[in-house]
């Protein structure tokens, strides 16, 4: 008799039991439900309210500008890094895409106020900025749009979050945060196959050229330590420093893409190349003529040839024209010579062939062929 009262009151219990599991079941699917259906409704009224149209980037030219700040004598290449993402955005989401670089304090957050630009590439800690919204984070970077535009911010954040989960992404994050300082890796023994983010461009331009990719490379870190936001007071831009009136004569539009921008530096270490073949300069000497001729000009180092020749000095030696140049300063003994170009102070060209060749040596030690 009591096992069966036992029985029974067990029974109850778990009939009690499951009762308040299904009544725990039902209050939280339905307050899932709720908060779902408010959700959305809530997200509606911010689009109904701030992005009528829903317009989306795509079929468009979108208008962009990087700030993140860097140039050749900061740590990172962050300018290239955003610059590829951006690029890669704009592939993804069948868009054309047009990107500039902010120089000093300049932000562009302006233009994107004004609507000049449509979205800004910022530091991180750059957001509290009226009339702005701001990406997800990459990489200590946002990218902001003007404010109301949810639409653009929303599909802006589902790529960001599509292509920070992808194998694509951390090959670029390998290319642009890796340490490209040659001498360091000298120092402590390290073999790479990498010098550069910019091999591949790299190799097919100094192969157009019959160069050893390694020598371009030593050009190219030597003029702006592979930063693509690099610009002198003089107005030279990019990778390799291409002066604007260069890069026209080339055809060549846009000096901050890397490709267009080795394309116009190969394109006139070519030609320069030609102007010193033929004659009686050795292969090895025709680099360093080429070298000093990209530095400081053909004109130059026609002078310079001219002004050892006359010294008696041998012109097809580099280290010959060398002993001349110091000599090029002295007023009086160029009022006899006759250069086109008249006085020269070539100690920022001599040093110039020297790192040149010394970063190459650097390049061949560290990546050996």
């Amino acid at each position: 008799m009591v096992s069966l009262k036992k029985k029974v009151s067990e029974k109850k219990d778990s009939k009690t039991r499951h009762e308040k599991t299904e009544a725990t079941v039902r209050y939280l699917t339905a307050t899932l439900i709720v908060f779902c259906v408010t959700t959305i409704y809530q997200r509606s009224i911010v689009m109904d309210a701030v992005d009528v149209n829903g317009e989306t980037f795509a079929g468009d030219t979108v208008r962009c500008a990087i700030a993140s700040g860097d140039n050749m004598y900061s740590k990172d290449l962050m300018t290239g890094f955003n610059y590829e993402l951006l690029k890669k955005f704009a592939e993804t989401d069948n868009c054309e895409v047009s990107i500039v670089s902010a120089q000093g304090e300049a932000d562009y957050v302006d233009s994107l106020l004004n609507g000049t630009v449509d979205i800004v590439v910022l530091p991180q800690c750059d957001t509290s900025i009226a009339g702005i919204s701001v990406s997800m984070p990459v990489e200590g970077n946002v990218w902001a749009v003007r404010s109301g535009r949810f639409s653009h911010i929303m599909e802006i954040n589902l790529w960001i979050s599509h292509i920070s989960s992808s194998y694509e992404y951390d090959g670029l994050k390998d290319r642009f945060f890796g340490s490209y300082n040659p001498y360091r890796k000298s120092e402590r023994g390290i073999r790479t196959r990498n010098i550069s983010p910019y091999d591949d461009l790299i190799k097919k331009y100094a192969s157009e050229m019959g160069w050893d990719w390694r020598m371009l490379a030593a050009v190219i870190y030597q003029e702006s330590r592979f930063s693509i936001n690099t610009r002198s007071s003089r107005g030279a831009t990019g990778l390799m420093q291409v002066m604007p009136s260069t890069a026209e004569h080339y055809e060549v539009m846009d000096l901050l893409d890397p490709e267009q921008n080795i394309k116009a530096g190969t394109a006139h270490l070519k030609r320069l190349q030609r102007m010193f073949r033929g004659s009686d300069i050795s292969n090895e000497e025709q680099i360093k003529f080429v070298l000093a001729a990209y530095n400081a000009g053909e004109g130059r180092i026609e002078d310079c040839r001219k002004f050892a020749a006359m010294q008696n000095l041998d012109s097809n030696r580099w280290e010959e024209i060398v002993k001349a140049i110091p000599e090029m300063s002295n007023e009086t003994l160029l009022d006899s010579a006759g250069l086109k170009f008249g006085k020269f102070n070539g100690i920022e060209t001599i040093n110039y062939v020297d790192n040149v060749m010394d970063h190459y040596r650097t390049f061949c030690e560290i990546c050996p062929a």
